[in-house]
This record gives structure tokens, C-alpha cells and sequence, in this order.
């Protein structure tokens, strides 16, 4: 049996909606927000309790049991929480691995639907306050700057410690920045009952949020298309020598229980029925979602990301 515990560090700089969406994404591009989120999680090799583990720290290790495969040793560890006691569970020695995700790619649902299996818990995005970052070690101030600015240094935390890498990536980047330029305007606006909200939980909440259509600025979207891929190509080289697999969040959508069922094998967790409260806020054709959906369509049309004006996820 496994238990997962997760740690996250997403949309770490709050930025108020500009007047240009260019400005948004060069803004963004440049400070990493809309690059990539790293979820710290491990796994361990015995089930333990299913509370959450805010914070913990390594302790001296115990005798190994007899069932850890000896390679696997530099690659344990022991966390101590110091929320609440693992009491009888502090010798069971947990694997890490990462979930490496862009901004608005459905990190958020894919997180919920990990945290549904038995053997896991997530810490939620202990990266974003400011109060859970002032004391943090190296490693996590180096993660909180930025996958994409200290990429050696990452890698060779991940491959020293054994950490495992899930991609969570998104190939329709329109119906990505739609999301990001309406949570942004959410942060303002605080559409839901005064209140911003990343996620909803009905399809009442989920059709509120979507009122609000944004406008593309059509001058710089091929460009800012260009600069999306970039990234997300340049996040798989820095990290292609570690053990990662690569989930899209289309295949997702259109088959959750076999995607899900290659991550449990990757993680090497029981397979089990995932699920998540979380619904889907933009739904139906992105002509209904744009402001000026006339002009996106226009520009794209005979390029390469004239597949995305059609896709419905």
C-alpha cells in the first residue's frame, strides 16, 4: 500500500488584470507564474492514516523493514509532521515524487482526484501565502523561485533524492489562457459572492464565473501562443534525465479512469476509483467564452493553432 503526501506551489504572484492580455502573458512569461507549479509529494511504502501533513520535517531513521527493496534506500525518507504524531507509522519510509504543472491546466482537479485515493494526502498549495514560505529551506526557496530559473539545481534534487516527475500539461493553450485571463479578472471582480475563487463546485457557481468572456488581444496571440509552447517544451528538457511520465489534461477529460489507472501504476499505488467535487468552469465552444471571438478566429485560421478555436475541452 502507498500513501502520497503533497505540497504545492502554484499562481505564487498575484497579479491584477491589466488592460492588454499581451501584457498579461509577457508578464507572466516573464515571472513564471504562468510557467510551471511544483507539487512535492511522497509516497509511502506501507498504508498509514489519511490525515493531512501540513508540515514535517526528516528524523533519524529506524531499522529497515525487511519488505524495502535495498536499492531503494537513498531514495526513503521518514517525515516527521508537526501537526500531529505518526506514532506507530514513523518507521514507514516514503518515496517522493513531483507533479510539474502550468498554470490553469487543471493541476487544481488533478490534485482532488489524487487526494480521493485512500493512501493519499495533499497539503494544498503550501507554496502560495507568503506565511509559508518565510521559513522555508533552501530547496523550497529555490522551488518557490522558480522551476524554470534554477533548473540544474532542481533536477539534481529530484534525481538525488529519487523524486518521480508527473507533467501534467495542456495542449489546447487558448482554452488556457481563456482560464487564466478569467481567474485573473476573478481576483478583482470576486464574482462568486464577493469571494475569487480558482475552483467551483456546481454548475450554478461554474456558469457565474463563466459570464465574464475576456478579450484577446489579437496583435501578439500567435506570438504569445509561441512563448506558452516554449515553456512547456523547455520544462520537459530540463527535466527529461529524471523518472517522470507526461499526462495532458485532454486525455484526461476524455478518459479519466485510464490515465488515472498509469499514474497509480507509475506511482506504484492500488488502483482505486478516483474522483473529485470540482467542476468544469469554461464548457462548450470557445466562441462563447471570447469577447471578440470573431477576431481570434481570424488570426488563427490557416495556422497551427487553428485546431484550438474547435476543440471543446
Amino acid at each position: 500500500m502507498a500513501e502520497i503526501l503533497c505540497s504545492f506551489n502554484k499562481d505564487a504572484l498575484t497579479i491584477k488584470p491589466p488592460k492588454k492580455a499581451s501584457f498579461v502573458l509577457r508578464l507572466m512569461l516573464s515571472a513564471f507564474a504562468m510557467a510551471c507549479g511544483i507539487y512535492i509529494c511522497s509516497i509511502c511504502l506501507k498504508q498509514m492514516n489519511t490525515n493531512t501533513f501540513l508540515l514535517f520535517d526528516d528524523f533519524e531513521r529506524p531499522c529497515y523493514d525487511t519488505v524495502v527493496d535495498r536499492s531503494q534506500i537513498p531514495y526513503l525518507h521518514y517525515p516527521k509532521p508537526k501537526t500531529f504524531d505518526r506514532s506507530e507509522c514513523a518507521g514507514n519510509p516514503v518515496r517522493l515524487f513531483a507533479i510539474v504543472s502550468m498554470q490553469r491546466s487543471g493541476s487544481g482537479w488533478f490534485e482532488t482526484l489524487l487526494n480521493s485515493h485512500v493512501n493519499v494526502s495533499s497539503n494544498g498549495e503550501i507554496f502560495g501565502p507568503k506565511s509559508r514560505r518565510d521559513n522555508a529551506s533552501t530547496i523550497v526557496k529555490t522551488l518557490d523561485k522558480g522551476l524554470m530559473q534554477h533548473p540544474k539545481e532542481i533536477e539534481q534534487y529530484f534525481n538525488d533524492r529519487g523524486v518521480n516527475v508527473i507533467f501534467l500539461l495542456r495542449r489546447n493553450l487558448l482554452r488556457r489562457l481563456v482560464s487564466m485571463l478569467a481567474n485573473i479578472y476573478d481576483k478583482d471582480a470576486k464574482l462568486l459572492n464577493g469571494v475569487h475563487v480558482s475552483h467551483v463546485h456546481s454548475d450554478e457557481e461554474a456558469s457565474l464565473l463563466s459570464k465574464y468572456k475576456p478579450k484577446l488581444n489579437v496583435t501578439s496571440l500567435k506570438s504569445d501562443l509561441r512563448g506558452m509552447e516554449s515553456t512547456a517544451i523547455k520544462a520537459l528538457n530540463y527535466f527529461n534525465s529524471t523518472r517522470h511520465i507526461i499526462i495532458y489534461y485532454e486525455d484526461l477529460i476524455k478518459d479519466p479512469t485510464q490515465k488515472l489507472i498509469e499514474v497509480e501504476d507509475f506511482l506504484k499505488l492500488p488502483q482505486m476509483n478516483l474522483t473529485s467535487q470540482q467542476v468544469k468552469i469554461h464548457k462548450g465552444a470557445l466562441s462563447e467564452h471570447i469577447e471578440n471571438f470573431d477576431e481570434v478566429n481570424k488570426t488563427l485560421s490557416g495556422t497551427a493553432y487553428e485546431k484550438f478555436l474547435q476543440a471543446d475541452y
